[in-house]
C-alpha cells in the first residue's frame, strides 16, 4: 500500500491487490431515505469517489439510488459495505452479502469489511473465510476488516493465511492509534478513519485546533482531515450539506511538522469517543 506522489484534491492509496481508492472518503451513516440519497447524490457529483455504508446502517438502498441519481459511472466509484456480526456463521454470511448487494442494485461491492471482531462470540475467522469465499465468487473486489486489533489480525493471518487490506478504526485528534497505525503499515494494511472528526464532539472545540486552524486559514475538520491525510489513514467524513461535503475535500495546504506533532499531543489512551474498546466490545 503507497501512496502516489500526485498532490491533487484525491490524491490515491493503492492496496496490495493494485485497487486504487482515494485519500478521502465520504460516510453515509444516518443518510437515509429519498434526503439521504439526494446527499450521497451531491457527495458525488461535488468529487467523492469512495462511498461507505454497512448493512446495520439500514441505508445500502439509499447509497444506490445515490450513485444512479449522481450521474457518474458505477466503474468510477469505491463502494464499501460491512457484515453485521449477527450473520458470522459462513451461510449467513454470503446470504447477507447478497442481500446487501440486492438492497442497493449494485452487481457488485469494491469492498466488503468484517463490522467488528466481537471476540466473546469468536466467530470472525469464520467469517473471514466467507468473505474470502465472496471475493472467490466475485460478490465483492477486496476484503477488510474493522476495529480489528493486532492479535486478531495476527489470527486471521494465522488461521486463513490472509490479512484485510482495509482496517477501518476510531481516529481523531484524541485517538490517533499510533500503535495501531503502525502494525497495520508494516502488514500492507490501510488504516482508513471512522469518526474522522470526533464525531463533531469536544474535538472541534479544542483550542489547540482552533487556534492552528486560524493559522492555516481553513475549518477545523478541514485541518483534522489534512492530519489524517499526512497520516497516510483515509477519513471518511459524513455531511449532508454541499458546502461543507466541498470543505472536506478542499484540503490543498500541508501541515508543518511541529503542528502536526502538536496534534498528534492531543491523543489520549482513553480517547474512544464511546468506549468502544474492540477487545471487549460486541456489535450484532
Amino acid at each position: 500500500m503507497t501512496l502516489t506522489t500526485k498532490e491533487a484534491l484525491m490524491k490515491n492509496y493503492v492496496l496490495r491487490s493494485g485497487m486504487r481508492v482515494p485519500a478521502v472518503g465520504f460516510g453515509t451513516y444516518k443518510l437515509t431515505g429519498t434526503t439521504g440519497a439526494n446527499a450521497i447524490a451531491s457527495a458525488i457529483q461535488t468529487g467523492y469517489r469512495l462511498l461507505d455504508t454497512a448493512y446495520n446502517y439500514e441505508n445500502e438502498g439509499a447509497v444506490g439510488a445515490g450513485i444512479r441519481r449522481s450521474g457518474v459511472a458505477r466503474s468510477e466509484l469505491v463502494v464499501t459495505s460491512k457484515l453485521p456480526g449477527r450473520y458470522y456463521h459462513y451461510n449467513d454470511a454470503i446470504t447477507a452479502i447478497q442481500e446487501s448487494l440486492f438492497r442497493s442494485g449494485l452487481d457488485y461491492f469494491d469492498l466488503y469489511l468484517l463490522h467488528w471482531p466481537n471476540p466473546k462470540a469468536d466467530h470472525y475467522v469464520e467469517a473471514w473465510q466467507a468473505l474470502q469465499a465472496a471475493k472467490q465468487f466475485g460478490l465483492v473486489r477486496d476484503i477488510g476488516v474493522c476495529n480489528f486489533l493486532p492479535a486478531h489480525l495476527d489470527r486471521l493471518a494465522q488461521e486463513t493465511g490472509e490479512l484485510p487490506v482495509v482496517n477501518q478504526i476510531e481516529l481523531h485528534p484524541y485517538f490517533n492509534q499510533a500503535a495501531q497505525r503502525e502494525y497495520d503499515t508494516a502488514h500492507g494494511i490501510l488504516t482508513e478513519d471512522w469518526s474522522p472528526l470526533g464525531r463533531a464532539s469536544a474535538v472541534i472545540q479544542d483550542p489547540v485546533l482552533v487556534n492552528l486552524a486560524k493559522r492555516y486559514a481553513v475549518s477545523v475538520g478541514q485541518l483534522i482531515l489534512r492530519w489524517e491525510v499526512q497520516l497516510g489513514t483515509l477519513p471518511i467524513p459524513k455531511s449532508a450539506h454541499l458546502t461543507r461535503q466541498r470543505e472536506n475535500l478542499a484540503l490543498d495546504f500541508t501541515i508543518a511538522d511541529q503542528d502536526m506533532a502538536a496534534i498528534n499531543a492531543l491523543s489520549k489512551p482513553d480517547g474512544r469517543m464511546k468506549q468502544q474498546d474492540p477487545a471487549v466490545y460486541e456489535e450484532f
